[in-house]
């Protein structure tokens, strides 16, 4: 079985309670945690069901932005990172 290996850049926002909301703005989608370890998590699998669906269906995607574009932009309640997954075709 192939494997393909996606990376993508996500926004973290952190909000008054401490708990993250996570933004891939190349794919429009959201996925959110308690804390940061927790949103990271989520954010993986979110983009490991993405792309398992946009392989098995053969769906277009967005290529990933460069991260430099989003860290400019940032917030000082928002962290930018790069999130990997890996999908088995």
């Amino acid at each position: 079985m192939k494997k393909n290996q996606y990376l993508y850049p996500a926004i973290f926002i952190r909000d008054e309670d401490g708990k993250y909301q996570v933004f891939f703005p190349d794919l429009d989608i959201y996925t959110d945690g308690d804390n940061l370890s927790e949103a990271y998590l989520y954010a993986q699998g979110l983009l490991k069901a993405y792309f398992s669906y946009a392989e098995k269906y053969e769906v277009d995607y967005s290529k990933p932005t460069k991260l430099e574009k989003y860290l400019s932009k940032c917030k000082p309640n928002e962290l930018v990172m790069y999130v990997e997954t890996i999908v088995e075709v």
